[in-house]
């Protein structure tokens, strides 16, 4: 999720979140940190479902809304062993972050999203993710969530790369 949590906004426990998703059918139900990453199992298998009917929910349940991004766990994987930085040993992961895009956008121009880098700041795309490299901070960067929403018109949602992996390695127990 989107938004959950920051600056007294949106704000969602967690034990009411995980109730939610448990009245929705879904099993094995874990949430990491308090920004709206929660790990889950289900049947269905047409992700821009899932992605509505948990819209839906939080819409219901708690009077606001939520964008909601699923991947599974495949998808996870892919975007975590596909990451460009890891290679380089100058990189300290503690300033690499993950965008995860909702759909493949169809057109942008990359060359606008790199003239806002900053000194230092790299940028790399894939079909469902945008990788950044901030070592100044993201709270920093030009290159934000909302700024690639806007340039590459599609929804999307930002982690850390420590947040990605600990997604992953929670997935992978569940």
């Amino acid at each position: 999720m989107r938004g959950i949590n920051v600056s007294g906004q949106k704000i969602i426990k967690m034990d009411a979140l995980r109730k939610m998703y448990e009245g929705l059918g879904f099993h094995t139900i874990s949430t990491y940190v308090q920004s709206g990453n929660v790990i889950f199992s289900t049947s269905e298998i047409e992700i821009h479902k899932l992605e509505q009917k948990i819209f839906r929910q939080i819409e219901k349940d708690f009077g606001f809304e939520v964008p909601v991004i699923v991947l599974t766990i495949d998808r996870l994987q892919q975007v975590v062993e596909n990451n460009p930085f890891l290679n380089d040993s100058n990189k300290n992961p503690a300033f690499m972050h993950v965008t995860f895009l909702a759909s493949k956008p169809l057109v942008f121009d990359s060359e606008i999203i790199e003239t806002k880098k900053q000194i230092g700041e790299e940028i790399a795309f894939s079909e469902n993710a945008v990788y950044l490299y901030c070592p100044n901070g993201y709270g920093n960067t030009k290159l934000t969530n909302n700024f690639l929403e806007t340039k590459l018109k599609v929804g999307a949602t930002t982690r850390n790369w420590k947040t990605t992996n600990e997604l992953l390695r929670i997935a992978k127990q569940n």
